[in-house]
């Protein structure tokens, strides 16, 4: 069942690079009428669900270096594509779910070293020929934020400006002065976090952290718990996505780490990442439900 799904989720695109609505150069929705749909969010989901079926199916064979090779063919086809149209941050979302799930799978520490030495030489082709002048502009923006304040490094700026003005207590709910005024651009979507921090200050963004500590506790929890194999690879699948998304955005939004436009989780403003988040912690609840009785291996 899940390789026609992940069948589906390649073809669906690959015609968008064809047929895909482009918005602010990026070609990552497809229209349909009022409303749009972006097929990078789903498949965030369906990498974790192949990922996952791969893994539970040869936990034990897991320290040979081929199981590692094909379980990241399944997420280079996806993070290709994403990577095309371009849209950097939701291609390296997926490098980091497969990455992460790899560690958990109980990988050798050799095999550890292959892959880090593989991102590093990754990294430096997809600098010198793939990365476009304005993604290459973001990361020399971040090194130093304030060399083009007015350009590449302007929402970076912003953002810290937004993080730092919100003091201990926050400025109050609607009182946010860089989101209201238009300074800190997609404040209901990259940056929510900075938007947040701005209203609610550093007490009200320590709740919301341990709110995130909470659920992602909660999700762990319950995929060590879980009657097979694939629903804790699964469970804590969805645990790598859900931290990836909060770290990466937060740490943009801090100005620690390069602007990728990556969402808040059950947050931000957006139809596709909201029902793609709300259907994986469905799953899990499901999956939870019917986790009595001894465990199985797949």
């Amino acid at each position: 069942m899940l390789v026609p799904i992940f069948v589906v989720t390649f073809v669906s695109l690959s015609v968008l690079l064809i047929a895909g609505e482009v918005t602010r150069g990026v070609q990552s929705w497809f229209q349909f009428g009022a409303f749009a749909f972006q097929p990078s969010d789903p498949a965030k989901l369906v990498i974790i669900l192949m990922l996952s079926k791969y893994f539970s199916r040869r936990h034990i064979e897991i320290r040979n270096l081929r199981h590692i090779l094909v379980s990241g063919m399944y997420a280079f086809l996806i993070f290709i594509l994403i990577f095309l149209q371009p849209d950097f941050g939701g291609a390296m979302v997926i490098l980091g779910i497969w990455f992460g799930m790899v560690l958990v799978s109980g990988i050798s520490k050799k095999h550890l070293a292959f892959v880090a030495l593989l991102g590093v030489a990754t990294s430096i082709v997809l600098w010198m020929f793939v990365f476009a002048p304005y993604q290459k502009a973001r990361i020399v923006s971040f090194i130093h934020p304030l060399a083009d304040i007015q350009g590449a490094g302007y929402n970076a700026y912003q953002s810290t400006i937004a993080v730092g003005s919100g003091g201990v207590f926050g400025k109050g709910i609607g009182q946010g002065s860089q989101s209201k005024l238009r300074f800190l651009p997609e404040y209901e979507t990259d940056f929510i976090f900075a938007a947040f921090t701005e209203e609610w200050g550093f007490v009200g963004t320590i709740i919301l952290l341990s709110l995130c500590l909470a659920l992602l506790t909660r999700i762990v929890g319950n995929a060590q718990l879980a009657a097979t194999n694939f629903d804790t690879f699964f469970g804590l699948g969805v645990a790598i996505l859900f931290t990836v998304h909060i770290a990466v955005h937060a740490g943009m939004n801090m100005g620690v780490l390069p602007v990728t436009g990556i969402t808040f989780p059950l947050m931000s403003y957006g139809g596709s990442h909201l029902l793609t988040e709300w259907f994986a912690l469905g799953i899990l609840s499901s999956m939870k439900r019917h986790s009595q009785g001894p465990r199985l291996q797949s």
